[in-house]
């Protein structure tokens, strides 16, 4: 048995683990906190569907168990960080010419409108199913949102980052905040980032109109 409770945080790729890894380990020092890296949108995933969703994060928690030598017992939450990528929006998807999918505030650019509209039906059930979900494998179980995505919400930009310049972005945040708990917490309540409410009102709000477009996060709830 662990002396240390052991805290599981669920992110799709690398420098989201760089940008925010070292805040949430120094916020919950008294547990460990273990990563998940999907390298990938296990929402997005087509892989993924309603049913077998909740199976897939049990086991990306059970790769923890394995690698680290935990029990499901040393679990005391898992705290799973997504992008909403525009899913919950409706009629807002252009017609362009673009190798990639474009965000804006307002819109979505696309070489092909069908796709994403599949893509966002398909995101946004499992997103509901993970957000109605309390507990996994009778561990406490939350997603958090970052709108457009969690460059957006952390840097203020929205825009095709490559995978280099994503790197560099997130050792500079980390950088920015290391030591710096208290700073990372006010800038991630602030009005002009956190949704107001409690955890479910704020995904009713993101669901809503072009929210799931524009700056917004929940991530403040994370450490209330």
């Amino acid at each position: 048995m662990n002396e240390k409770k052991v805290v599981a945080v669920i992110v799709e790729g690398p420098s989201d683990e760089t940008a925010i890894g070292g805040i949430l380990k120094e916020y919950f020092s008294s547990d460990e906190v273990q990563f998940a890296v999907v390298h990938g949108d296990i929402t997005s995933d087509y892989s993924t569907s309603v049913d077998n969703v909740i199976n897939k994060i049990n086991d990306l928690i059970f790769g923890i168990m394995t690698k680290y030598g935990y029990d499901w017992s040393d679990f005391i939450r898992i705290i799973h960080i997504a992008d909403t990528d525009g899913a919950f929006t409706k009629g807002c998807i252009r017609k362009t010419d673009a190798a990639s999918i474009q965000y804006h505030e307002d819109y979505i650019e696309t070489n092909d409108v069908e796709a994403v509209e599949h893509r966002n039906t398909h995101k946004s059930e499992i997103l509901f199913k993970l957000y109605s979900t309390g507990n996994i494998h009778n561990i406490w179980y939350r997603i958090y949102f970052n709108s457009c995505n969690l460059e957006h919400v952390l840097y203020n930009e929205l825009k095709d980052f490559s995978k280099e310049d994503k790197e560099e972005l997130s050792d500079e945040f980390a950088e920015k905040y290391e030591g710096r708990v208290g700073e990372f917490i006010q800038f991630i309540s602030n009005e002009s980032v956190a949704v107001s409410g409690t955890y479910k009102e704020t995904w009713k709000y993101i669901e809503k109109d072009k929210n799931s477009l524009r700056r917004h996060s929940n991530m403040h709830l994370i450490f209330e």
